[in-house]
């Protein structure tokens, strides 16, 4: 069977320039290369543009991601922001969030961002201690972070989200009761709570691995999770994906298209697209991305067509994500394909486990399965 054929398109935009980079850091970003903004500025409509042409569908959501892409000027999102609109059938009532680290964000710029037409805001505090600030090279304090919310409220947005990284090296599961429930009390509309991932190329990584900085705990980190649903429900937030909660009405439109294995199509110095049945990337260094586009080309990289097995796999394991599971019959409807028998074998042995839940119109992990989902997503990869 054909891939699906939806007719919404998610535009992801990404932004690669950084004040400097994070000590934890290993995304497709840059610091001290501010100079070449005003020429990939220039490229990335190029690109809206040239993008444009194979494609007719209608954009449900923007993201303008990073990076720090509150690092442009309101002139150079608006250039952005207006070539989408320009040259794409943009819904009226698109999500359009930008990521905003709070160290770089005036009333003003928030308020001149909302006029633009954004309506979320995704405030990168990763955590409101400033000792832990520190360790993870943030460029802001806990004030700043808690005083660019208020910014942001001031500006008119009603859809803010407040990303924490928990499990840092030496924190406690006290530290992280601190933490949290201190961001709740600002009230934000959504929350994105993220375990420290260590990555070997990144300065953090190289200091636990040196011995220079504790390791993080994964038993603390279970701790953590186990907390925050437990809080974040008290505080009334819907935990709807691992990572994510929202108050009523306030999901990110925008990630379950990635979760919901939908069309998206990625825009800037090496964002990735998924459209037509096709995964794509782009060029990841954003002075060969510039070059590229002004000579009139696209700065493609990856051009993978995505089989039928493969595409079955990721709507499983991304599905998973979400907390209400993978629809059975959506799978059966759009490839003609029953899982419960495909991998009928996974299934009985991760129930067995207590990973997997099942009934007859969905399949979704168990609290427990939560805590261990990389123990059952391997499992669903696509059969030999």
């Amino acid at each position: 069977m054909a891939h699906s054929g939806i007719s919404s398109l998610s535009l992801y935009i990404h932004i690669p320039f950084c004040r400097s980079k994070c000590g934890y850091c290993d995304f497709n970003s840059f610091g001290g290369l501010e100079a070449l903004v005003p020429g990939y500025v220039e490229a990335l409509t190029k690109e809206i543009q040239f993008r444009a042409r194979n494609s007719n569908r209608q954009v449900s959501t923007i993201y303008f991601g990073g990076g720090t892409p509150s690092l442009l000027s309101i002139s150079q999102i608006d250039k952005i922001i207006g070539a989408c609109n320009k040259y794409y059938n943009v819904d009226k009532a698109a999500e359009i969030t930008l990521e905003a680290n709070p160290g770089t964000v005036t009333c003003q710029w928030l308020t001149s961002l909302h006029v633009l037409g954004f309506n979320r805001l995704s405030l990168g505090f990763q955590s409101l201690d400033d000792t832990e600030l520190k360790i993870l090279g943030r460029i802001h304090s806990a004030t700043q972070a808690v005083e660019a919310f208020t910014f942001a409220r001031q500006a008119g947005f009603e859809n803010i989200n407040i990303d924490l990284i928990y499990n840092l090296p030496g924190q406690t599961l006290t530290h992280w009761k601190y933490v949290l429930n201190r961001a709740i009390t600002i009230d934000p509309d959504h929350f994105s709570l993220y375990p420290l991932t260590l990555e070997e190329t990144t300065p953090l990584g190289h200091a636990v691995e040196s011995g220079s900085m504790p390791a993080p705990d994964p038993d603390v980190a279970a701790e953590m999770y186990e907390y925050a649903e437990e809080c974040m429900a008290g505080a009334g937030y819907e935990h709807y994906e691992l990572s994510n909660w929202s108050k009523p009405g306030n999901v990110c439109r925008h990630n379950l298209t990635y979760w919901e294995n939908r069309p998206y199509l990625g825009l800037g110095a090496g964002a990735h697209s998924f459209i037509n049945g096709y995964r794509k990337a782009n060029t990841d260094y954003p002075g060969e991305y510039i070059t590229i586009l002004e000579a009139g080309n696209l700065p493609e990289q990856v051009n993978e067509y995505i089989s039928v097995p493969l595409e079955i796999s990721e709507i499983i394991i991304l599905g998973l994500r979400l907390i209400r599971g993978v629809e059975l019959g959506d799978i059966k409807s759009r490839f003609g394909i029953d899982i419960s028998t495909l991998y009928k074998t996974e299934i009985e042995e991760l129930i067995g486990c207590g990973l997997l839940e099942k009934d007859d119109s969905r399949l979704c992990l168990t609290r427990r399965g939560r805590l261990l989902g990389n123990e059952v997503f391997w499992r669903f990869l696509p059969k030999s």
